[in-house]
Formats: structure tokens, C-alpha cells, sequence
């Protein structure tokens, strides 16, 4: 080799661009004479091929190495020099090895032989098990053949024999594996190659342990069961291999006598896998997974294991036994184990606490993660291996009882099927297998480098470096390998929150297995016995949404056996089921529904709440399906802003050319609004007082918007280029208030104010066409719901004009106005219209609802005598007036009259009365002291529980329209409804009676001493 000053510059800068470290070590490697013996052109045949390596450092210096080893070994010097004379897969492999595994780097060294393993390019995966067996165990000198293999070789010479073989086949592996050109999706095949590797090196040594017994243990029969990796076939480069091991007796022999003998066998297989001989340990063999742990009898027989999974296994236990697999020894015994063992983990989640118990175990793993490793731990900490594994795991336990399809022990097998079942997500599982993936491919070229066993992200950057060239991240370095890995933890710890402790699972845990499993028979007798008031009818609907293979099926099939037992907590379980029939009808087809109600924390259960509790709900839900999202977060069903529905109503109105359908998609936002707050005060997340509010502030909105709309109509009809007259709408009543009911009317007045120069007549002519146009839009029957507007509280009431002017307004009040008037303008508002116009109407009326000097006595009897005669004249008749929520005794209307009146007397002087909203009049009342604290929190609290009854009679049959809502029902059945769906719990009916009762009764008498005198 020319050591020249030009060709050794050339040379670095070489070395250098493939990503050599140490040039002046390399250039010195690739001038040692006995590499130059072999390949006299090295640089010129291995350079270039140095970039795809993972360190090319290490694989020059072990190339050095085992040119040094075959300079008396003519055979594998020509081996040698052909791989690196010879392009091709021979070369790439030798160097892939050489580059990534400083262990077999040395190991080719060791037994130079070997290279005829690197330069064959029959792959070391996709091999069959039985071939792998027969080659360790051919190794050791026993017979595949035989029924019970017994070594040929005995003591070192047999260990030794057999841990060359498994490291031969280690390295063929490897190399495949090294240079696959894509190994993610080769990986599957590597981890079975390794573990039918490590069985294949159980049944050698097993043969081996026989080979030192006098008799060869003929008295025992022996199956060595794989758990953990090596069951499931997914086994690492170097792992603790986990087995169990079951013995019985041959026919004739002492139990006690074979079951030493078996242990005997058990402890010599372990021996000959990792104790000290000629060549290096593999792995330890591990059965602290047998029952009792490593205070149990190291062997047992098939009846001992399942007494013990009978009484004493713990949860864990079962988790263990999925992955159980014969490996070695009597396979018929193996199989016999694997039986017996089966059905009790299929059966663990019917255990108390089963779901909570996994929880718990993954929370006591990760607290056990020295915090020190915690950012850099693959298999153990938050977001590592273990948490895709302890999901995937707990899904099969939950569903693999009525679902054998998604039984398998290997990981990634178990999560497409968990996919294919419709268990998981399909995003889901992609992400989380190439997560899984990635993080084992990880962790094999970790270990690969020194064939040590190891969980944990190096931090030298020598070590990254190799790592993310090994990975096949060589443009993005160290760097980009370690925002990969953050990256992945946090898409998998975020995947296993969502799936891992999703509430569907200990509630279908709970499940028997005849209600799981949604049979007919035991379906009927299930749905009598938990309040279905038509068991066949319920029976039909569940066959109607779980029939047929489709993915919506599926997932239905899941969700069913669960939600019913939520239906049933409703106070209509047959109604909830209809409508949740329904809206999958309406909904099964989309890409989001089924997914949300399966993997959202609270969607399901909040679902099944609201459609057995209040039909108005499920009616909205009906009307409006896309808002099941909603019950995904409680941000979603938290009241809108009115800046918010203002401006929505804005975009509505710019983008709508026909009045019609502008003030039909205003009633569809209200409609959407209705929903969101009926499902909101259903579910608890909104209180009585925010409901009234937000269905308020969205009647503001939907009058405001149609207001605009009215008055565009209006100057169309007219030929009129601009308004006449600047218009405002009034709110009053509950409206006024903020204090709306799903059943309230909007009470308003329509007052407008010519402008200068406009003609009187024309003024008034289109204010009230506008005025009619608004009661027309929002009253006329349509797609969307109804908002009935009412101006009965109008000067002259329904005798006079829809429409005043603001000066026939002052007339009005000036003159003719009655103290009901005054009375009705304490909750007046502007809502819609003209800002000035309702600034000077609001100055207009201060006098008259809050008078100077406080109402006169005259007023006083008067108000006192109208409030008599509504009681007696308007309550409805044949209806008990202690049972009437409004007009009764104690009701609605005797806390509204009486605040009102208090606001009458003291206004004027008192201003935090000067208020339209009943609460906080009372509330200014009393911290004046014109109400004592304990008869201001009777009336309020009166007054809330009859506006919640109103409201709850509304949400529970579903009617917003009728007197129904208005009184207390007798019904016992509705009255349970009613409670449910003020939270009370079930069969609380007659509890909510008398809680009512007693509170109109205590509010009527504290009405006689403040109100009447």
C-alpha cells in the first residue's frame, strides 16, 4: 500500500466521508499485513462499502482481527478473501456484522469457520423450528429422531458443542437481519428466529442434562413450557430466557422418585446454558414465572400447576400464561399444560379487581424504574416496550374469552387482530406497531454490540452514533435519533392512557361470560332482571346492531354488553336502547362514532346516560348526531359565549341570500345549543342557572339575527331603500330575566323610533310588519325548532299594536300605564335593535319599576290583589296547587311576585335590586336586610328546585310544549324519571315529592309574612 503524502490525504478524506473516527488507528488497520496478506486492494474493495456500516471503526479493527485468525487456515483465508475481493451480499454482510456487533466481531475471530455462515446468503429467518432443533441438537451428538434425545457428548465438550452451534446460527441470524432492506418489517421474523432458536438450545441441553444421569432420567417425563418473549416468539438477541417446567411420572414409576428426577433435569439444562465452560454463557434460565415463585418446587406435574392456578395465582399469573408455549422435552405433555392452563387464562378477568389489579402491576413497574434510567429505559419506563405490550395484553385478557381470534402470544400478531376485531382503532394499532417496532429494533442493536443484556438508550455519542447508523438513521445522526425516541415514548404512552385505562374495561370485566357474550337466552333473562321493561323488544335491537361480520358489528358486539347494564342505570333502559339504535343507524357508517364511544374515556357511558334519562336529549342528539363528540370533553358542552353565537349568527346572516333559510339556520344553531345544554344539565357538567343562562343567551342571539332578517324583508316588501325607523326588541318575562326554561316562550316588546324627516305612518306600518316577520320566522313550523315569540306584555296588551314608537311608549307610560306594567318592567332588557334606542327606553322606564319614594300603599293592595286572583283564576284546573311548579302555592310565580314586590318598595334606594334576575334580587334583599339570610335561602332555594322540576319534566318526556311541564307529576314512573334526571339516584321519585313539598310549603310560608303582610 503506497504511504505516499498524496494518497494518505486521499485516504483520510475517505475514511473521513464514510464516517470513520479515528483515521490515523484506520489507516493503520488497513496497512496491517496480515489483512494485506488476504486483499492486497482492501482499501479499494472495503472503503466505499464502510458508509452503510454502523461503526467503521470496529469493523475494521475486527476485519484486522480475523485476517490475523486465518493465516494458518487456508480455508477460511480464501472464505475471507473472496467476501472481501467480491462485491455483493457476502461483503455486505461480513461488514454489516463486523460494524454493528463488536461481540461477533471477536466471535469470527474466535472460530474464523464461521465465515462460510457470512458469506452464504441463505437467510437466517423463515427457517422451520424443527430444522433449528435438529441442527443444536445433531451439534451435541444426540438423535432428532429419538422420542427422548440423549447427547452423544457429555460434560464441557457437549455445553461447548452446543453453545458453537447456537452462536453459528446467532450470527446467520444476525447478518440477515443487519442487512434486510427493510428490517422493521423483518423483525417479527427475527425475534421467532431467536426464539425458536433459544428452544432449539433448551432441547440440546435438555439432552445434555439426560446425558449425566446414570439412568438418563427414564423415569420422568419432562416439558420445558416458554413464557414471557420466548412463548410468544418475539424473543431479543440476549434475554433472560422464562420458562416453566412440568414433569410426571412414566407409567409404573415413583412420583416422588421422577419428580427429583425431573428437577435434577431442569437444574442441569439451566447449567448447561449459562454455568462456566469453554465457551461464553448464552442466557440465564429463568423459571421464577412456575408457581410460588422461586419458593416453589422447581418442577411440577400437570395437577399440581392447576391446583395451584385453581386457589392460590394471583392476577399477574394469568397475565404470564398467555404466552405459555412448549419448547423442549415431551411434547404431548407440553400440549397437556398448555390445556390445562388455557381456560383459566381466558376466565382471570371474571377475578375481582381483575382490570385494576393490571393497572396497578404496570404503575408498580414504572415506580420501580431507578429514576436515573427513567428518560433512557426501552423496555421498563413511560412509553417503553412494556407499555405497548401491557395493552395489548389487557385487551386480550378483557375480550379473548368470547373472542378466540385475538388469543396469540406474539405482540404484534395479537394487535393486528386486536385491530381486525375492531378492539383497536386501525390508526391505533398502526401506530403503535410501528412504535413497537421500532423500539425493538432498538433494542436488538443495542444488545447486538457486545451481546449483553440491556434495556437502556446509551448516552455516549460514540454509542448513539453507532446506533442510529444501525438503525438505518445515518443522515440524521445522534440527534435525530434521539428526537425518535422521544417522539415514540410520547405517542405510545399517549396510545396506552387511551387504551390501557379505558373505563369500557373493568366494566366489561364485571361481565358474567353469558352476558359478555350478548347470547339470547341469557340476554333476556339479563335485561328482565335489571329493568328492562321488554326483554324480546331489547333482544331485537341488540340482534339488529350486532349482527353480521362488518367492523361495525364488531365494535357494537364490544360495546352492548356494557352499555345495557348503563342503560338500566337510566330511568328508561328500553327507551335508551331504542334510541341508541337509532342514532347508530344514523351515525354506524361514520368514521368517528363507533371509534369514540370504544376508545373515549367517558363518550359511551355518558351516551348511555343521557339517551335512558331524558328523551328530549336523545331527541336532540337524534336531531343533531354530530354532537356525540361533545361527550368526549366537557369543553364542548360548556355554554357558548354571546360574543361567540353572536358572531356565528353574523356569518349565518353574510352567508345567506333567502330569509327563510337564513332563519332557518338560526334555529338550527339554536338547536344545536338546546342539545348542547340538555346534554350538559343530564349529565351534572352544567348547573340549573347556567342552562337558563345559556338558553337565554342563545334565544338573544337567534332574536338578534332575526331581527336583521325581518327588517330586510320588510324593506323589500315596502320598495323602501333603509329603514323607516330604528328598531329594538325588548326582552321580558324569564327571557328578560336571563332565566329561560326549555319550555319558556320569548316574552318581548317591539318598540321603534322614527327617523327624522320618516313619515309616521310608514314608520309604524313597518315596524310592525318587522315585528310580525320576526314572530313569523321563528313561530312557523319547520325543520328546525320552533321559538315562540310572545308580546302579550305589550302597552294594551293583545288589544293594542304589535309595534309602538318610542314617543307612544312615553305617552303610554305617562298616562294609562297599571301597576302590573311596572311590574312586568322590572325584568324589561334590550336584546335586539338599535343600542341608542334601548339606552333611552331603559332611562324611560327606570321611574316606573323603580319608583322614587317606593310604591305607594294604593299599588301595593293592588299588586297584592292581582297575585290573589292569578292564584285563584288561573291556576289550571283540577290540579293540586301544591303540586303546581308555577302558579302554585310556594311555587315559581310566589318568588318571582314576591322579589318583584321588594324591588318595588325599596329600588330606589337599594341598587343592587335594580336587577331583572329573581336570584339576585333576593340575594340584594337580603344583604340589605330586607330578607333575613334564612328566608332568602328558602325562596331561593324554592324557586331553583321548581325551575329544575320544570325544566326535568321537559328533558325527561321530551315535550317542550304543554301544561305537563308546569306541574309535579303523580306518576310514579315519571316522577322516577324526572328525579334521575335531576341526579338523584334511582328510585328516588318519592324522595324528590317530598323534598318538593316541603319546600314549596316552607317558601309559601315565608311568601305569607313577606309578601302578603
Amino acid at each position: 500500500m503506497s504511504t505516499s503524502t498524496g494518497r494518505g490525504s486521499s485516504l483520510a478524506a475517505r475514511l473521513t466521508r464514510v464516517g470513520v473516527a479515528d483515521v490515523p488507528r484506520a489507516e493503520r488497520l488497513l496497512g496491517d499485513a496480515a489483512l494485506l496478506a488476504v486483499d492486497p486492494d482492501v482499501v479499494e474493495h472495503v472503503v466505499g462499502d464502510l458508509a452503510e456500516v454502523g461503526d467503521p471503526d470496529e469493523a475494521l479493527l475486527a476485519l484486522a482481527k480475523v485476517a490475523g485468525a486465518v493465516q494458518h487456515d487456508q480455508e477460511s483465508a480464501g472464505v475471507l478473501r473472496d467476501l472481501l475481493t467480491e462485491p455483493g451480499p457476502g461483503r455486505a454482510r461480513l461488514l454489516a456484522v463486523s460494524g454493528a456487533s463488536l461481540a461477533l466481531g471477536n466471535a469470527l475471530a474466535a472460530h474464523p469457520q464461521n465465515l462460510r455462515v457470512v458469506a452464504d446468503p441463505t437467510p437466517g429467518t423463515g427457517v422451520p423450528a424443527g430444522d433449528v432443533r435438529a441442527e443444536l441438537l445433531r451439534a451435541v451428538g444426540a438423535d432428532p429422531d429419538a422420542d427422548v434425545p440423549v447427547a452423544g457428548l457429555g460434560g464441557t465438550a457437549g455445553v461447548d458443542a452446543m453453545r458453537r452451534a447456537y452462536r453459528t446460527r446467532l450470527l446467520r441470524i444476525a447478518a440477515t437481519d443487519l442487512t434486510a432492506s427493510d428490517p422493521l418489517s423483518r423483525l417479527p421474523g427475527v425475534g421467532a428466529a431467536l426464539a425458536d432458536l433459544a428452544a432449539a438450545a433448551l432441547e440440546a441441553s435438555l439432552a445434555l442434562a439426560r446425558a449425566e444421569l446414570e439412568d438418563h432420567g427414564r423415569d420422568v417425563r419432562l416439558a420445558v413450557i416458554g413464557m414471557g418473549k420466548t412463548g410468544g416468539r418475539e424473543l431479543n438477541y440476549v434475554s433472560d430466557v422464562d420458562v416453566v417446567y412440568v414433569a410426571e411420572p412414566v407409567e409404573g414409576a415413583d412420583e416422588d422418585e421422577a419428580m427429583r428426577a425431573g428437577a435434577r433435569l431442569a437444574a442441569g439444562l439451566a447449567r448447561a446454558c449459562s454455568a462456566p465452560a469453554g465457551e461464553p454463557a448464552l442466557w440465564p434460565v429463568d423459571a421464577a414465572l412456575r408457581p410460588e415463585g422461586k419458593d416453589g418446587p422447581l418442577v411440577r406435574t400437570v395437577a399440581s400447576h392447576r391446583a395451584y392456578y385453581e386457589r392460590w395465582a394471583k392476577t399477574w399469573e394469568f397475565q404470564a400464561l398467555l404466552k405459555a408455549r412448549p419448547l423442549a422435552g415431551d411434547p404431548e405433555l407440553g400440549r397437556a399444560y398448555v390445556e390445562t392452563v388455557s381456560p383459566f387464562v381466558w376466565s382471570a378477568v371474571q377475578r375481582e379487581n381483575f382490570v385494576e389489579d393490571s393497572q396497578a402491576m404496570r404503575r408498580r413497574v414504572e415506580a420501580h424504574v431507578p429514576r436515573a434510567e427513567a428518560d433512557r429505559q426501552l423496555k421498563l419506563g413511560v412509553g417503553g416496550l412494556r407499555d405497548v405490550e401491557f395493552t395489548v395484553q389487557l385487551l386480550q385478557l378483557v375480550h379473548g374469552r368470547a373472542d378466540e381470534a385475538i388469543r396469540s402470544p406474539s405482540t404484534l400478531t395479537a394487535l393486528a387482530a386486536l385491530a381486525a376485531g375492531g378492539y383497536v382503532g386501525r390508526e391505533h394499532a398502526a401506530q403503535l406497531a410501528v412504535c413497537y417496532r421500532w423500539m425493538r429494533m432498538m433494542e436488538h442493536r443495542i444488545q447486538l454490540h457486545r451481546l449483553q443484556r440491556t434495556h437502556l438508550v446509551p448516552t455516549a455519542e460514540a454509542d448513539l452514533r453507532r446506533l442510529s447508523r444501525t438503525m438505518g438513521m445515518r443522515v440524521e445522526g445522534p440527534d435525530g435519533l434521539r428526537e425518535r425516541w422521544r417522539t415514540t415514548r410520547r405517542d405510545v404512552r399517549r396510545l396506552h392512557e387511551e387504551l390501557f385505562y379505558r373505563p369500557l374495561l373493568p366494566a366489561t370485566a364485571r361481565l358474567s361470560t353469558e352476558e359478555a357474550s350478548l347470547a339470547p337466552e341469557a340476554q333476556r333473562a339479563r335485561l328482565a332482571a335489571i329493568g328492562y321493561r321488554d326483554p324480546a323488544g331489547a333482544t331485537r335491537h341488540i340482534a339488529a346492531l350486532t349482527d353480521g361480520v362488518s367492523r361495525r358489528a364488531s365494535i357494537q358486539r364490544q360495546l352492548l354488553p356494557v352499555m345495557l347494564g348503563w342503560f338500566a342505570d337510566g330511568a328508561d333502559p328500553d327507551g335508551g336502547l331504542l334510541a341508541f339504535r337509532r342514532l347508530s343507524d344514523q351515525l354506524g357508517t361514520t368514521h368517528w362514532y363507533l371509534k369514540l364511544l370504544r376508545d373515549s374515556g367517558t363518550a359511551a357511558q355518558r351516551l348511555a346516560q343521557v339517551l335512558s334519562t331524558s328523551r328530549y336529549a336523545a331527541d336532540a342528539l337524534s336531531r343533531s348526531p354530530e354532537s356525540v363528540r361533545w361527550l368526549d370533553d366537557d369543553a364542548d358542552l360548556a355554554p357558548r359565549s354571546a360574543e361567540r353565537l353572536t358572531a356565528e349568527a353574523d356569518a349565518v346572516l353574510r352567508r345567506a341570500d333567502e330569509p327563510v333559510a337564513a332563519v332557518t339556520a338560526l334555529r338550527a344553531l339554536r338547536r344545536r345549543e338546546l342539545a348542547r345544554t340538555a346534554v350538559a344539565d343530564v349529565l351534572g357538567v352544567t348547573t340549573g342557572v347556567r342552562a337558563a343562562q345559556s338558553l337565554t343567551i342563545t334565544a338573544d342571539a337567534v332574536l338578534a339575527g332575526t331581527l336583521r332578517v325581518a327588517e330586510a324583508e320588510a324593506r323589500a316588501a315596502a320598495g323602501l331603500e333603509a329603514n323607516p325607523t330604528r328598531m329594538l326588541v325588548v326582552a321580558m318575562g324569564r327571557l328578560g330575566g336571563r332565566e329561560m326554561g326549555y319550555s319558556s316562550d320569548a316574552d318581548v316588546l317591539f318598540v321603534h323610533d322614527p327617523l327624522p324627516g320618516a313619515d309616521g305612518k310608514v314608520a309604524q306600518d313597518f315596524a310592525v310588519a318587522v315585528a310580525s316577520q320576526v314572530r313569523q320566522l321563528l313561530g312557523s313550523v319547520g325543520p328546525e325548532p320552533t321559538l315562540s315569540v310572545d308580546a302579550d306584555l305589550r302597552p294594551e296588551g293583545r288589544n293594542g299594536p304589535l309595534a309602538r314608537s318610542f314617543d307612544a311608549h312615553v305617552e303610554y307610560y305617562q298616562r294609562w300605564s297599571s301597576p302590573w306594567e311596572s311590574q312586568a318592567l322590572l325584568r324589561a332588557r334590550p336584546v335586539a335593535g338599535d343600542v341608542e334606542v334601548g339606552e333611552r327606553f331603559v332611562a324611560l322606564i327606570e321611574p316606573l319599576r323603580y319608583p322614587g319614594g317606593g310604591v305607594e300603599a294604593s299599588v301595593e293592595r293592588e299588586i297584592r290583589r292581582i297575585k290573589a286572583r292569578v292564584e285563584a283564576e288561573r291556576l289550571p284546573r283540577g290540579v293540586d296547587p301544591s303540586r303546581h311548579l308555577k302558579l302554585g302555592r310556594g311555587g315559581i310565580s310566589d318568588v318571582e311576585w314576591t322579589a318583584q314586590l321588594l324591588q318595588l318598595q325599596h329600588a330606589h334606594e337599594v341598587p343592587g335590586l335594580r336587577t331583572t334576575s329573581t336570584l339576585d334580587a333576593l340575594d340584594a334583599a337580603r344583604d340589605a336586610g330586607l330578607l333575613d339570610e334564612a328566608d332568602a335561602t328558602v325562596l331561593r332555594e324554592a324557586w331553583e328546585l321548581a325551575s329544575r322540576v320544570r325544566d326535568a319534566n321537559v328533558l325527561w318526556t321530551g315535550r317542550a310544549e304543554g301544561a305537563h311541564a308546569d306541574v309535579l307529576p303523580h306518576d310514579r314512573a315519571a316522577l322516577a324519571g324526572v328525579a334521575r334526571v335531576l341526579g338523584h339516584p334511582s328510585g328516588s321519585g318519592a324522595m324528590l315529592e317530598e323534598t318538593y313539598l316541603r319546600s314549596a310549603r316552607r317558601a309559601r310560608a315565608v311568601v305569607e309574612r313577606v309578601f302578603y303582610g
